[in-house]
Formats: structure tokens, C-alpha cells, sequence
């Protein structure tokens, strides 16, 4: 549990950054290389690929080599971790409104 805990913590650590986030809703639209990625991204490569590493890092690209060009892709295993934590929060946030409603619900109605 508290591994898969600190793989979570590092996910959300990565998605932090509106750059970071910015390379992932690319990427969700298929493979590109670290240059066209960095082409919109207001800073220089190397910093670029500082971001590049701490998505791979935390498995949520991975990259390729060929030649002197560098592809990222998604990975789209990694994310369902978030999608998954996100569904548990939505069960646990709806049993509480439910709960909530029902309360006051049953509070109005007596006299």
C-alpha cells in the first residue's frame, strides 16, 4: 500500500506543472518527438527536458531513441492510477452529499 501510495504522490508531483500537464494533453493525441513538443513550451531544451524526465521517471511517458530523435508516448497505465483514485474520491464525496441530503432532508420534514 505505501508503495503504491508514493507511485500516486510521485504522479500528481509530476502533474503539478502546467508545462508537464500541457506534454501529457499532447501526447494523449498520439506519439511526438521532444522537439515538437518543446516548439510551444516558453523556455530553452534542456529545460524542456527536465520536465521530459520527470514524466518518464514517474512512468507516465516513455521515451524512444532514434538516431538523434527522441519520441514520447503516453503512458496510459500510469494515468488510470489517477483515474482510479479519482473514482474512489467521487464514491467516498457521494456517499457523504448523500448523506448530507438525507439529513437534512429527514430534519426538514419533522416538525
Amino acid at each position: 500500500m505505501a508503495q503504491h501510495s508514493a507511485v500516486l504522490d510521485g504522479v500528481f508531483d509530476a502533474l503539478a506543472d502546467p508545462t508537464r500537464r500541457a506534454v501529457i494533453r499532447r501526447l494523449g493525441r498520439g506519439r511526438a518527438s521532444v522537439g515538437e513538443l518543446a516548439r510551444d513550451a516558453p523556455m530553452t531544451l534542456p529545460s524542456f527536458m527536465k520536465h521530459v524526465r520527470v514524466l518518464e521517471s514517474n512512468g507516465l511517458i516513455r521515451t524512444t531513441k532514434s538516431g538523434r530523435v527522441r519520441t514520447c508516448e503516453l503512458n496510459r497505465e500510469r494515468l488510470a492510477l489517477v483515474d482510479d483514485w479519482l473514482a474512489e474520491q467521487r464514491g467516498i464525496w457521494t456517499e457523504r452529499t448523500d448523506r448530507l441530503d438525507r439529513f437534512v432532508t429527514n430534519t426538514q420534514e419533522k416538525p
